[in-house]
């Protein structure tokens, strides 16, 4: 049978997921395999119509398709992700209708459960027939036990093709109906919203004045005393999405550097606010590509926070509360850079009125917490991501990003467990006298609720505190 292999790597034949692929290749010869690179040659695909059908046309005379790709800020790359949009785009949908469809995914296992869950849905709003995921570490390759896995995958896959056998759906379709927003004039006796000092950058996509997005803009901007700042990423100098080239590891000096404006744009733009607002459009299930772009070649940064304490708004045309993927993906960026989101607002409650009077209130609290400086802590998104970056830097990829490792050690990020003195002092107390003392054990348990809530019962009682 023959397999069209979707490459999702800017780095097309020197990517590290393709070696899985090929992989199976050699241990199930027989069947046809045609790699497509299309997030390498997504400018050509893009400007050149004839290429792009060639692609479409390998698609349509497959018997199976595998999207394969390493993983870009918690999802595919930007590049991947324009020639998804241009499959919608450019009516093309029915090439992809009824195949069978699997992917493969590398990584270092932070957020690819979101970046599979965006590649599961798409297959099936193309209406094919998603069969599973085979998500791996970079170097899985070298296990033996893992290479049996994917082995086993890859049997699964083509077995299920051959006998056609019928795979349920998880995704349901997204349900949109049309609404044009207008402002309603209910703002326009409310009191004006003092910025103080405050910094406030709105980032927005919108490629039509007329679009709800750009009404709702331009509700926002109304909202405050003093004139705020809104920035067009189309009108952003970039030159192209990220490369993958992990350059920047060292000193976090990225390729494009002298070659378009980003990283200039990046410091003096994205890095200077006090209060961001996104205002965007949902494409498929997620962002436009060009927002991906800006989120993936922020990367040169590493994985170092370089917006720490902020406030975040979301204002959103699309049906945002039908993708709860997104969503996670919003909260989890959000989180782990010890910022706070306040509220993301959509067009979805079809009332402009009720838009209005939201957009407001959005705008209203963003400010007050600004000036209160407060941060929600963490929810699992933040620790538990945090995590994996922590244990990874310090690891495997410290030789890879040092100004990583530099930035770790300088803000006590390497924060073990086995580093905790507190918690040594402890166990070294307890552990012996748990094991061997019945009558300690006992005691212990029985006072264990009322023990627990004590020092906290000290702060609730503290007047000063």
């Amino acid at each position: 049978m023959k397999i069209a292999i979707l490459n999702g790597s800017p780095k097309g034949n020197l990517s590290v997921t393709l070696q899985y692929i090929l992989y199976i290749q050699k241990k199930f010869p027989h069947h046809e395999y045609k790699i497509l690179n299309v997030a390498q040659q997504i400018k050509t695909l893009e400007k050149n119509q004839e290429k792009f059908e060639d692609i479409i046309e390998e698609i349509k005379t497959s018997d199976g398709v595998i999207w394969e790709f390493p993983l870009y800020v918690m999802l595919v790359s930007s590049q991947y992700k324009r020639f998804i949009e241009l499959i919608f785009e450019r009516n093309v949908e029915d090439a992809f209708k009824n195949k069978y469809a699997s992917l493969i995914c590398t990584s270092i296992h932070f957020y690819d459960h979101t970046a599979i869950n965006y590649i599961h849905a798409i297959s099936e709003d193309l209406e094919m027939k998603f069969v599973g995921h085979f998500s791996a570490d970079m170097m899985d390759l070298m296990d033996e036990e893992q290479r049996k896995n994917l082995i086993s995958f890859a049997e699964d896959f083509f077995s299920t093709i051959e006998n056609k056998l019928v795979v349920s759906r998880r995704f349901p379709p997204l349900k949109s109906r049309d609404f044009e927003y207008n402002p309603s004039g209910i703002l326009t006796n409310k009191e004006k919203i003092n910025i103080n000092d405050k910094k406030i950058l709105v980032l927005t996509d919108y490629t039509n004045e007329d679009a709800n997005i750009a009404k709702m803009v331009k509700t926002l901007q109304k909202c405050f005393s003093d004139k705020i700042e809104v920035i067009n990423i189309y009108d952003v100098d970039i030159k192209g999405g990220c490369l993958g080239c992990i350059q920047c590891g060292y000193d976090n000096q990225c390729v494009y550097k002298d070659k378009d404006g980003f990283t200039d744009f990046y410091h003096k733009k994205l890095r200077t606010a006090d209060v961001y607002i996104y205002a965007l459009t949902i494409k498929d299930r997620y962002f436009s590509s060009r927002l991906k772009t800006v989120w993936d070649r922020s990367f040169f940064n590493g994985h170092v926070p370089t917006v720490i304490g902020k406030q975040f708004g979301y204002i959103v045309s699309g049906p945002i509360s039908q993708i709860p993927n997104l969503r996670e993906i919003i909260c989890a960026m959000i989180e782990i850079s010890d910022c706070n989101l306040v509220d993301i607002i959509t067009d979805e409650y079809y009332d402009s009125q009720t838009i209005d009077l939201m957009i407001y209130s959005l705008a209203k609290r963003l400010i007050n917490y600004s000036n209160s400086n407060f941060i929600n802590p963490g929810t699992y998104l933040a620790v538990g991501g945090k995590k994996i970056f922590r244990d990874a830097i310090y690891g495997r990829m410290r030789f890879v990003f040092q100004a990583d490792h530099r930035y770790y050690e300088e803000h006590g990020l390497y924060d073990f467990p086995q580093d905790d003195e507190q918690a040594k002092k402890m166990n070294e107390m307890f552990i012996p006298l748990m094991e061997k003392d019945e009558k300690f054990r006992k005691a212990f348990y029985s006072r264990a609720n009322t023990e627990m809530i004590k020092p906290l019962q000290s702060i609730v009682r503290d007047p000063k505190k």
